[in-house]
């Protein structure tokens, strides 16, 4: 594949990426009927916890698509990877680029794990740790890649995008440090911390269009952001 190719190419996994996790949650939840499935007192993990019946910090789990969101945990975590990795091959330079692909192969590494094991104690003794700690380190990497790309400069975007890029990673990690604050809205707290990246993810890759659309930097630059020095 012709590297002129792999700016396009991570931009649009990036927005694809985004719109599947919203299509699967909305029909996954769609398909909780009973009891209904609320987006702000229930976890997204709920909607990938096999069988019905089985309680969860006070809340009764029954998620009959339940497979549909494990596997978009699963897709999520590959494509996000996958998207970072090649804007970051032609926009980054020196020790950014190692930071932007560490991240992005730890969020991926942590999202496979959370569609593999379900958040519920209905399973071995080890997988809902394993889950959780999969969630608070793709939650954690998502949301620094947003603000670490906004920092850096030079992504060739508005300096509008740069403001929107670490505010809304930002406001991520407030967002899950706010979670436990009340069982009433640990829901919304916690789609506050997933769906900045998901923002992020669609308002990056929309701009890196237009702009290699438009003839910019992107296609006469390999790279754009500038190293890092120690």
């Amino acid at each position: 594949m012709s590297r002129k190719l792999w700016l396009p190419l991570g931009a649009v996994v990036l927005v694809v990426n985004a719109v599947q996790w919203v299509v699967a949650e909305a029909i996954t939840a769609a398909a909780w009927t009973d009891p209904p499935y609320s987006y702000a007192r229930n976890y997204i993990s709920d909607l990938g916890v096999p069988g019905c019946g089985v309680q969860m910090q006070g809340r009764e789990l029954c998620s009959p698509d339940h497979v549909l969101m494990s596997t978009s945990f699963l897709v999520e975590g590959i494509l996000f990877a996958i998207g970072v990795l090649l804007l970051s091959a032609r926009l980054v330079t020196g020790r950014a680029r190692g930071v932007f692909i560490a991240l992005a192969v730890a969020h991926g590494t942590g999202m496979v794990l959370v569609g593999l094991f379900h958040g519920s104690p209905d399973g071995p003794g080890y997988g809902l740790a394993v889950h959780f700690a999969g969630a608070g380190v793709g939650i954690l990497c998502a949301n620094t890649v947003a603000i670490l790309a906004g920092a850096l400069r030079g992504l060739g975007l508005p300096p509008a995008y740069r403001v929107f890029s670490v505010t809304v990673g930002v406001l991520g990690l407030v967002s899950v440090a706010l979670v436990g604050v009340s069982v009433s809205t640990a829901g919304a707290f916690e789609r506050g911390s997933v769906y900045s990246w998901l923002l992020w993810s669609v308002v990056t890759g929309a701009l890196v269009l237009a702009g290699a659309g438009r003839g910019s930097r992107y296609s006469r630059r390999p790279s754009v952001v500038e190293n890092v020095s120690a």
